[in-house]
């Protein structure tokens, strides 16, 4: 254990360039490539997006109906105050909303889910209208965006 370690150093003048790689050495001939791709990427049209889902034009209207529809007591609209848990869209336009009220003794009760079925069924592109009002789970402050908190000085 106690044998001491002698470093060993050699000078050298030049080193030998290690061999180049040659095109014509290459086993695999070369892939030819389009020079101009950029042309066929700007060409292709983008995939339609299913009429229900989201990020489709159809549901993207849907929303901004249900932003226009404000609880009276208030001054947020439905969409923001987390009152509306689901808008499906089916093929031919049918939507089904579902959707809860703040408390089911809410005033509105009876009117609010009327109003969703005009308003939605006035956007162009949807066909029948189905609200389904809910209870479970029930509507907390919590479901709120952070835009309707900042409006209700929650934030």
């Amino acid at each position: 254990m106690n044998e001491e370690r002698k470093i060993m150093v050699e000078e050298v003048a030049a080193v030998d360039a290690p061999p180049r790689a040659r095109v014509e050495d290459a086993a695999v001939p070369p892939l030819e490539r389009k020079r101009d791709y950029l042309e066929g990427f700007l060409s292709a049209a983008p995939a339609p997006q299913p009429t229900g889902e989201p990020g489709g034009d159809l549901y993207e209207a849907i929303i901004d109906a249900l932003k226009e529809i404000y609880d009276p007591e208030i001054p947020v609209n439905i969409y923001d105050l987390g009152l509306v848990y689901g808008v499906d869209v089916a093929e031919g336009g049918h939507a089904v909303v579902t959707m809860t009220l703040t408390t089911p003794h809410c005033p509105v009760a009876e009117s609010m889910p009327g109003e969703v079925e005009l308003r939605v069924g006035a956007v162009p592109g949807v066909g029948d209208v189905e609200v389904n009002l809910v209870w479970d789970p029930p509507w907390d402050p919590q479901k709120m965006s952070d835009e309707a908190k900042l409006e209700l000085g929650m934030l």
